[in-house]
C-alpha cells in the first residue's frame, strides 16, 4: 500500500520515517515552548500598566478581583482544588506572600521542594488562567512567626530588621538572589501569570528608615523584576509607606469616603485598589473567635466594585499554621498574646475548603463582572469522624531528652535563637529546656525574661508556671542539690508593629532564686523537627498506659483508616497544652484555654489503615485522641 503526501508517493517504510520526524519535531518544539514559555503566548505586547484611572492589560481596562491563597498553609494535594474554588468564585487574580523563614530555614540552606515549590504553584495557576500579584517580602506580617523573617537574624544582637542595616540587607540580597530568580521567569512579559509585583509590606507603619524602600525595591528590578510594582498600607500607613515608582494601594475592612479620598489626592488619574479587603480576622489563645458577617461584608465589597476599584480579598482561603508558624500579636497590649493553629479567618473559604455563605454572595456578585457565565462549582471534599484514637504508649520529656542533640552547658542563660544548634543558626521555634542546680528554696523570679512561657520543676516536679503575667513562684524547700528546671515555649513571635528586633525567645536573661542569679545551666533545645519525631516514634523506650504516665510527655495511639482517609479534625477535651503530631507531619499546638477547640487534619497526610499520633502534652491526658467531622473555632465575637 502507498500513500501521497504533496503529490508524492511513499512506501509504507517512508511513511513511518516521516511520522518519527514529525513526532520527533512536536516533541522538540513542545520542550522549547516548555522552557521558553514566552514563546507560547507571542501575542502579549503590554502587561498590566496604571497610566489611567483604570488599570490596563494588554491596553485594555482590567480589573483586579483578586484573593490571597498562601500555598505553605495548605496542604499541596489541595492547591489545585482552592485554586479552582477561587476561580469558580468568579476571581481572575491569586495573590501569595512568600514565608522568607520556610526558605532559608538556615543561613544558605533553601528548600523550594513539596510544600514549598513555589514555581509549581505559579504554574498552576497560570494552568487554571489565574493571574499572579507576588508580594516576596522579604517582611510579610500575614499572622506567621516574625512577620516570615527567619529568626537566625536575630542570633545578630545589633540586628535591626527591616532596615539597611548591613547585617540585614546582607541577607535580604542572599535570599532574593535565590527567590527571585525562581520568579522572574513566570512574569507576565515571558508567558507567566505574574502581573504584579508588591515591596516590602505595610512599610509606612514600621517606617524606621526611609532608604530602606528604595534598596526592597532596587534589590527586585535589578535582579529582573519588570512587572508593575505596587505597596500596600492602611490609611495612617499610606503617608509613610510609598516609594517612588510603585503604586500604592491600600488596606481597610469598613469602607470610609475619606481613605478613599486621600488615595485619590496622592495618586490622581491612577487605578485604586484594596490590596487587603479583609474579609475576617485573625485569634489569640485566651481570647473569642472572630467572624464578619456575609450580611456585613458584601455591602462594602459592591460599593468598592462601584467605585471602580480592584480588590483582593485577604484572605480567600486562610488555611492552617501548621507547625509552630503562627505569629503573636503586641500591638496596644501589654504583652504578646500568641495566634491561634487555625487561619480559617472567617474567610469565604473555610479551612477545611468549604463554601460558606460569604462565598456564594460574592460569586453572585462577581458573576456581574464576567461577559461569560462562572465555572460550576467543584465539589466539596467528604470527611469524616474517624474512631476515636485511644493512646497505647507514652514516654516523658526526661525519657526524651535522649533523642536531642546533646545538651549545651553555659553560665549564663542563652536564648534559644543563640544556642550553638542546627548548623549554629540557634533553634527557631519549639521548646527549650533550661537546668541548673539549687540547694535551697525561696523565691523564684522571672525579671520578665521568660519568653513566653516556662513550667518550672524541682526534680522533675512540676511547681508553677511563669509568663508574662505570673513573675514570681515559690521554690518548696529541700535537702541538698535539687535540679531546678524551666521548659520554656517560645509561643509564636510578634509579626507586626515595632517590637519586631525584641523577639528574642527561651530565656533573655537572668532569673532569680532570693534575689540571686542563677548559673551553670544545661540547656536542652527541643524543637521537634521531623527527624526528632522519627527518632523518638521509632525508640524502644515507651512505656504501655498501664504505668502511671508523667508530665510532661509524649503520648502515643494509632488512627485506623479504612478506605480512602478523608479529612477530619482532632479534638482533645481532656488535655491541656502541647503539640500533635500525625504520621511524622506537626499539625500545630492545641490549647485548651481556646478559642480553638480543634485541628484540621487534612485527608492526604493520612493513609489507608495504621496512622501513628504523636501528642506532646504538657500537664494532663484523658488517654484518648477523638475526632470530629466539623471544626470547633470557639465562642464568637463580631470584628469590631
Amino acid at each position: 500500500m502507498e500513500s501521497s503526501v504533496f503529490g508524492l508517493r511513499l512506501s509504507l517504510k517512508q511513511r513511518y520515517f516521516l511520522l518519527l520526524c514529525v513526532a520527533a519535531a512536536g516533541i522538540i518544539v513542545y520542550r522549547f515552548a516548555r522552557n521558553h514559555p514566552e514563546t507560547r503566548r507571542m501575542n502579549r505586547v503590554e502587561g498590566l500598566r496604571a497610566n489611567s484611572s483604570q488599570f490596563t492589560l494588554e491596553r485594555k481596562p482590567f480589573l483586579i478581583l483578586g484573593g490571597s491563597i498562601h500555598y505553605f498553609r495548605v496542604p499541596r494535594a489541595y492547591w489545585e482544588d482552592r485554586l479552582l474554588k477561587m476561580k469558580a468564585c468568579g476571581l481572575n487574580t491569586l495573590t501569595t506572600y512568600v514565608p522568607w523563614n520556610l526558605h532559608e530555614p538556615e543561613r544558605g540552606v533553601f528548600k523550594f521542594e513539596d510544600q514549598l515549590d513555589l514555581e509549581a504553584y505559579l504554574r498552576l495557576a497560570a494552568s487554571l488562567g489565574l493571574w499572579v500579584i507576588l508580594r516576596p517580602g522579604p517582611y510579610i506580617c500575614a499572622e506567621w512567626d516574625l512577620g516570615g523573617l527567619p529568626s537566625w537574624l536575630l542570633r545578630d544582637p545589633q540586628m535591626k530588621l527591616r532596615t539597611t542595616y548591613s547585617g540585614f540587607t546582607y541577607a535580604v540580597n542572599s535570599f532574593f538572589d535565590e527567590v527571585i530568580k525562581k520568579a522572574v521567569p513566570h512574569q507576565y512579559s515571558k508567558g507567566g501569570p505574574i502581573i504584579a509585583v508588591q515591596v516590602e509590606n505595610e512599610y509606612g507603619s514600621y517606617a524606621t528608615d526611609e532608604n530602606y524602600m528604595p534598596f526592597i525595591k532596587e534589590a527586585l528590578l535589578s535582579r529582573g523584576i519588570t512587572e508593575l510594582l505596587l505597596t500596600s498600607d492602611n490609611k495612617d500607613g499610606l503617608k509613610l509607606g510609598g516609594v517612588k515608582g510603585a503604586l500604592e494601594t491600600i488596606n481597610f475592612q469598613k469602607l470610609d469616603p475619606d481613605e478613599i479620598k486621600y488615595l485619590e489626592q496622592i495618586q490622581p488619574q491612577q487605578p485604586k485598589m484594596v490590596m487587603e479587603y479583609w474579609s475576617g480576622w485573625f485569634d489569640l489563645w485566651g481570647g473569642l473567635h472572630h467572624v464578619y458577617t456575609a450580611e456585613e461584608m458584601i455591602p462594602v465589597v459592591t460599593e468598592i466594585l462601584k467605585l471602580d476599584m480592584s480588590i483582593n480579598l485577604y484572605m480567600f482561603h486562610g488555611g492552617t499554621n501548621f507547625g509552630f508558624m503562627s505569629g503573636a500579636f503586641a500591638v496596644g497590649l501589654p504583652a504578646p498574646k500568641p495566634m491561634v493553629t487555625s487561619y480559617d479567618y472567617d474567610a469565604p473559604l473555610s479551612e477545611a475548603g468549604d463554601y460558606t455563605t460569604k462565598y456564594h454572595l460574592l460569586r453572585n456578585l462577581f458573576s456581574h463582572y464576567h461577559t461569560q457565565p462562572l465555572p460550576e462549582l467543584p465539589s466539596v471534599h467528604e470527611r469524616r469522624a474517624y474512631q476515636p484514637a485511644v493512646i497505647q504508649q507514652h514516654i516523658s520529656l526526661w525519657d526524651s531528652l535522649r533523642f536531642t542533640d546533646k545538651p549545651f552547658k553555659s553560665e549564663r542563660p542563652v536564648n534559644m535563637e543563640n544556642l550553638p544548634v542546627n548548623n549554629n543558626n540557634g533553634q527557631s521555634y519549639g521548646y527549650t529546656l533550661y537546668e541548673t542546680t539549687i540547694t535551697s528554696g525561696g523565691a523564684l523570679k522571672s525579671q520578665n525574661n521568660v519568653r513566653d512561657r516556662a513550667l518550672v520543676f524541682v526534680d522533675k516536679h512540676f511547681v508553677g508556671v511563669l509568663d508574662y503575667t505570673v513573675q514570681e513562684l515559690a521554690v518548696p524547700d529541700g535537702k541538698g542539690k535539687r535540679t531546678l528546671g524551666l521548659l520554656v515555649e517560645n509561643c509564636g513571635r510578634v509579626n507586626y508593629g515595632k517590637t519586631l528586633d525584641e523577639q528574642r525567645k527561651g530565656l533573655v536573661g537572668d532569673i532569680l532564686l532570693n534575689e540571686h542569679p542563677l548559673r551553670d545551666f544545661n540547656i536542652h533545645s527541643l524543637d521537634m523537627k521531623p527527624a526528632f519525631v522519627n527518632r523518638l516514634e521509632s525508640a524502644g523506650h515507651w512505656m504501655s498506659m498501664r504505668h502511671q504516665p508523667s508530665f510532661p510527655g509524649f503520648f502515643q495511639g494509632r488512627l485506623y483508616v479504612n478506605g480512602s482517609p478523608q479529612d477530619t479534625f482532632i479534638k482533645l477535651p481532656g488535655w491541656s497544652k502541647g503539640v500533635v503530631f500525625i504520621n511524622g507531619k506537626n499539625l500545630g499546638r492545641y490549647w485548651s484555654t481556646g478559642p480553638q477547640q480543634t485541628l484540621y487534619v487534612p485527608g492526604p497526610w493520612l493513609h489507608r489503615g495504621d496512622n501513628q499520633v504523636t501528642v506532646f502534652e504538657e500537664q494532663e491526658t484523658d488517654g484518648k485522641i477523638q475526632f470530629a467531622s466539623s471544626p470547633d473555632y470557639g465562642m464568637t465575637i463580631d470584628v469590631q
